[in-house]
């Protein structure tokens, strides 16, 4: 049976210093704290990127302004959230918005592709003195490890710019894994059983007469550790996590029949064994030309599989431990070109955040009607960086210190306390 945690006042009452003005600094923090414990979640253990590359359109997506010029001919949507919409084609996602918020108002100020990539997975612009973490590092490095045996941090279907561990070290990059109707990559030994035992003997010999004399060097290099995990991996029936083709046809039908929708079950998969950080990509969003067609087509293949992922974690108990995070490195802009495409916006696009921790039904921020630049309530990079952190127990000012002596913050930005089930 879960305990109930006093409010203040009842246990002031329960103490019998109701009206009491003497209450010690340790009895006021004790009061404080049965109170906050009462009503505050858990913090999420995981998350879901689903990464749209290539600048998804907000106009088109997340932000739609209809029977205005900037929309162009595109509609608009209700949800299950009153006064919300979506634009046209997420109608399954709409039946979720209750758990899903929207940030309409994000800034960078990187309208390139790769520097807008860099600066929206690590939460800081590239600098040439250092690399930042992707989020999904960090949340490997400060959550447990627990019983998992396959990578914490995973990338399906990545792309040039896949998330990296930066200062943290190259064990914290992202395990990358194609279409998961495939089979995982390098999992399986391309040799007999037999010659594959000797080869790891030779290798055990090898390094051990290395290791005679040069022990710290070979504890730096922490490939024995690499190599055990590996081999764990290899062996492991935390595989199958990976292969969707153990879900009903039903299950996979609901997904979609597409590479991403196939990568979004395989991360609820993941999540169920512990993974933390899985991201989805999902590619083709830099409209230039024909905006509004070739948006259409990858909505089709995202509303399926956004909605389900939503829809499969919740039936599944997963969602309040499980954040889910739908971007891009940019938005496009409010005007239409010649070729009938949206250009570079960094200034005023859309996220989508949803699940653990986070308080699901709202929207963050509006962009102008008109399309001109500076939106209301304007969300900086690394505010979004610092309110996943804080959803996930991890506090955005920890300092980690570089390989070269430099001290960074995990985010530089501040949590946005509308956002989260506990501001904290």
């Amino acid at each position: 049976m879960d305990h109930e945690f006093p409010s203040r006042r009842r246990f002031l009452r329960l103490s019998g210093l109701a009206g009491a003005s003497w209450l010690t600094p340790v009895g006021e923090y004790l009061a404080l704290a049965a109170e906050r414990r009462g009503k505050t979640s858990e913090p999420a253990q995981s998350v879901i990127i689903l990464w749209l590359q290539g600048g998804p359109s907000q106009l088109e997506t997340f932000d739609p302004h209809p029977g205005t010029r900037i929309a162009g001919d595109t509609k608009a949507i209700r949800t299950s959230v009153p006064g919300i919409q979506l634009a046209e084609g997420l109608e399954r996602l709409a039946e979720q918005m209750q758990d899903v918020s929207l940030i309409r108002s994000m800034i960078s100020k990187e309208g390139d592709h790769e520097r807008g990539t860099y600066t929206l997975k690590t939460g800081f612009r590239p600098d040439p003195t250092v690399v930042h973490p992707a989020i999904g590092a960090i949340i490997c490095h400060q959550l447990p490890v627990g019983s998992t045996e396959v990578p914490r941090h995973i990338s399906i279907l990545p792309n040039a710019w896949p998330p990296r561990g930066g200062y943290l070290g190259d064990r914290f990059d992202a395990f990358l894994m194609g279409d998961p109707a495939g089979p995982v990559p390098d999992t399986q030994s391309l040799t007999s059983r037999e010659r594959d035992q000797a080869r790891m003997n030779y290798l055990h010999l090898l390094d051990t007469t290395f290791a005679a004399s040069r022990q710290r060097r070979l504890e730096k290099t922490l490939h024995r550790e690499t190599i055990a995990a590996a081999r764990r991996m290899m062996t492991s029936e935390q595989l199958k996590a990976f292969d969707v083709s153990l879900e009903p046809v039903s299950v996979r039908a609901e997904y979609g029949d597409t590479p991403f929708g196939r990568g979004c079950l395989a991360a609820r998969r993941l999540i169920e064994v512990g993974v933390r950080c899985v991201e989805v990509n999902l590619d083709g969003w830099d409209t230039h030309i024909n905006n509004h067609e070739l948006t259409r087509d990858r909505v089709r293949i995202l509303d399926p599989a956004f909605a389900s992922l939503l829809k499969d974690l919740r039936s599944r108990g997963l969602l309040e431990k499980t954040l889910v995070m739908c971007l891009g490195e940019f938005g496009r802009t409010p005007t239409i070109n010649p070729a009938g495409g949206r250009d570079h916006w960094p200034t005023g696009f859309s996220v989508a955040l949803a699940g653990g921790g986070i308080r699901g039904g709202q929207v963050i921020g509006a962009t102008d009607p008109e399309g001109r630049p500076n939106p209301a309530d304007p969300v900086q990079v690394g505010d979004l960086h610092a309110t996943v952190l804080t959803a996930l127990g991890i506090s955005p000012s920890t300092v980690h210190q570089t390989p070269i002596g430099r001290t960074v913050r995990f985010a530089e930005g501040k949590a946005i306390p509308q956002l989260l089930h506990d501001p904290g």
